[in-house]
């Protein structure tokens, strides 16, 4: 099992959670002070009051909960939240309200889910040519529906 070293910023800060003992994500929850209401196709950015050190090699993917994207039209504005292992500021989820209702978040609503992965890291090198493959500059579509 991989150790995360995690800080509470605020007292009301929640550890994250796995829904199972299966799960790959851990429910992020909300950390307020008070309610927040984000209009109908409005984004607001909701803190969690926490920061974690990642390690070298790793980085946290901040996805949607299905149950609250499919329930109340709420997910991350920018679809999936990349935190790389040096950041140390407090993990805020963007959250889009999709629906055409006003959508309230509590303290302690569960907003997101994190999945730690890891990553390889790469260098670019700049080519003259690429090798030819079946499919080509074959995009959107180009392999079926």
């Amino acid at each position: 099992m991989l150790h995360v070293p995690l800080k509470k910023l605020r007292p009301n800060a929640r550890i994250p959670s796995r829904g199972s003992s299966a799960a790959a994500g851990y429910d992020l929850y909300a950390c307020l002070d008070t309610p927040v209401v984000i209009a109908p196709h409005a984004t607001v950015k909701i803190g969690t009051g926490l920061t974690a050190a990642l390690p070298d090699g790793y980085f946290a993917a901040c996805f949607a909960r299905s149950g609250l994207a499919t329930k109340q039209g709420l997910r991350p504005a920018n679809c999936v939240g990349v935190v790389d292992s040096d950041y140390r500021g407090e993990y805020i989820v963007a959250l889009h309200n999709d629906s055409d209702e006003p959508r309230t978040v509590q303290d302690g609503d569960r907003i997101a889910q994190l999945v730690i992965m890891p990553y390889l890291a790469v260098s670019f090198e700049e080519a003259d040519a690429l090798p030819e493959t079946e499919r080509g500059a074959g995009g959107f579509g180009s392999t079926g529906i």
